[in-house]
């Protein structure tokens, strides 16, 4: 078995200030990603309490870089429900909305399901879509962005011996390769799952497709699209953000325990990408593992 992925646990005063670090990485990201000309970036979103933080944060963070740079990100999302985008249940109706509103990003950027097809097929659709993105040959990782020390919202977040440089992915978003994000914001619930993968369900041994559909999701709408771990495993950089006290006993099973059988969020270990956690101090207050504490004041 692979050795787990490096982590670095980092951790906030209060959701705000998770919130406004977590808008400046993603633009330090897609800068370093965009310094080649060509090249795009790519970001895959999830829902919940993280479209109201990125609408909050993202918009004020990404203007200096100005429209130009922003025509060159690419979206996708880590899972969707099937629901019309107008209904209040869908992922992407609800960015739409809040953040792409405030954003010059066009709808060509934004890689979507079709919710008017069955699931199947639109897991399908999905994943087709994907592939014929084109993306960035040449890596772009988080530390290209950084000389001797990463450092972010006047904290050293990401300490140059963490991040390291990697040889460049011969993957892209296209033919039958697995999709490689630049960047995934990932949830986690409280019951452990990530994406629409929930414990002890048999899309936790999806190893073939790149998205799955799934009929009989244990949080409502039960039928979803949801990327696979081999995807999310394949990222350039994973970074989790987990926020308030009712998600502190999971936090401390993710991140602490070694299970038999491993919670869907702990099973997301990327192969050669970069693994984060961003958490507020109340969603860490059960962890007795080494973590960073960051303040933005």
């Amino acid at each position: 078995m692979a050795a787990p992925a490096p982590r670095l646990i980092s951790v906030f005063s209060s959701p705000q200030e998770l919130g406004a670090s977590l808008a400046q990485l993603v633009v330090q990201q897609a800068a370093c990603c965009l310094a080649d000309a060509g090249a795009r970036f790519t970001l895959g979103l999830s829902g919940g309490s993280l479209v109201s933080m990125l609408a909050r944060e993202l918009p004020a963070a990404a203007a200096p870089a100005g429209p130009a740079s922003l025509a060159r990100w690419t979206l996708g999302f880590c899972d969707e429900r099937l629901v019309p985008f107008e209904h209040a249940e869908s992922t992407y109706g609800l960015y739409r909305t809040h953040l792409l509103s405030k954003l010059p990003i066009f709808d060509s950027q934004v890689i979507t399901i079709n919710p008017a097809l069955p699931v199947e097929a639109a897991a399908e659709d999905y994943a087709k879509k994907l592939r014929q993105v084109r993306l960035n040959l040449a890596y772009c990782g988080i530390a290209t962005c950084f000389s001797d020390n990463c450092f972010f919202a006047s904290s050293e977040l990401f300490p140059r011996n963490f991040l390291g440089l990697s040889s460049p992915p011969t993957q892209a978003f296209q033919g039958d390769s697995i999709p490689v994000f630049d960047l995934l914001i990932l949830g986690v619930g409280p019951d452990g799952h990530t994406c629409s993968l929930f414990p002890d369900h048999p899309l936790l041994q999806e190893r073939e497709k790149i998205v799955a559909p799934i009929r009989d999701s244990p949080k409502p709408p039960p039928q979803r699209v949801t990327l696979t771990l081999p995807v999310l495993n394949a990222a350039r950089t994973v970074i989790f953000v987990a926020t308030g006290e009712g998600k502190a006993a999971i936090l401390k099973r993710i991140l602490e325990d070694k299970e038999e059988n491993p919670l869907p969020a702990a099973l997301v270990q990327p192969s050669t990408g970069k693994l984060c956690w961003f958490l507020d101090e109340a969603a860490a207050r059960l962890l007795t593992v080494p973590f960073e504490k960051h303040s933005t004041l």
